[in-house]
């Protein structure tokens, strides 16, 4: 189990990584920095959580710290992710931005920050309070939601981005049992691994969008 899951998350960040540095490579404007720039934050924020954990299967010592601190960062960095990708779907679609749902999405991506700071998630501990699990992802499911509205809305628009709206949608199906009862049944954990792919299958999408495949 170990090796398999090792090799696994070792090969998603190396992809994450490589991927947007192609992207900003390949595209210089700004929907390809908006495009690499969001691939790299989803890749190295879960790479302070997911190198520990493939440590702390070959490394003898205590990594609970570096767990959950490696969670609060991926937290935070995911949270930055859905709110660059609402400005990538601004550039993507030549949507005139609505101040109203700009404000309300940076609203809900402070809050969410925020609330992953308070010392009631015991991030140190790496334990799980599902209090708190729910807590600080209601803010962070209600952003999800409006980010798959937008894109669900204008699916047949670019070839690339059409199944977006559904990754994200499978993404938040597999990521909410683990963020709010993991802690009470650690099997819930595996379900990582489908949101992961989902990830992967989105940064796909990019990909294509930055090779020159765009239109219906």
């Amino acid at each position: 189990m170990k090796y398999g899951e090792s090799a696994f998350d070792v090969i998603y960040l190396l992809y994450a990584v490589a991927a947007g540095l192609w992207i900003l490579n390949r595209r210089r404007d700004a929907i390809g920095r908006l495009m690499g720039c969001a691939v790299l934050i989803l890749g190295l924020g879960d790479a302070f959580h997911l190198v520990p954990r493939v440590l702390n299967y070959f490394v003898s010592g205590d990594f609970t710290a570096w767990l959950g601190v490696g969670k609060l960062v991926t937290s935070v960095t995911m949270t930055v992710f859905y709110l660059l990708l609402y400005l990538l779907w601004l550039r993507v679609y030549g949507e005139k931005e609505d101040r109203r749902m700009t404000a309300a999405i940076v609203a809900l991506t402070v809050i969410r920050i925020v609330l992953c700071l308070f010392p009631q998630n015991r991030w140190l501990e790496n334990e799980s309070d599902v209090l708190w699990g729910v807590i600080r992802n209601v803010p962070f499911v209600a952003l999800g939601c409006v980010i798959v509205w937008l894109y669900f809305r204008r699916r047949a628009d670019v070839r690339c981005f059409r199944p977006v709206w559904l990754l994200i949608t499978l993404s938040f199906l597999f990521y909410i049992p683990v963020a709010v009862a993991a802690g009470l049944v650690p099997m819930l954990g595996m379900l990582m691994l489908p949101k992961t792919v989902c990830y992967m299958l989105l940064i796909w999408c990019f990909l294509k969008y930055a090779s020159g495949e765009k239109n219906s």
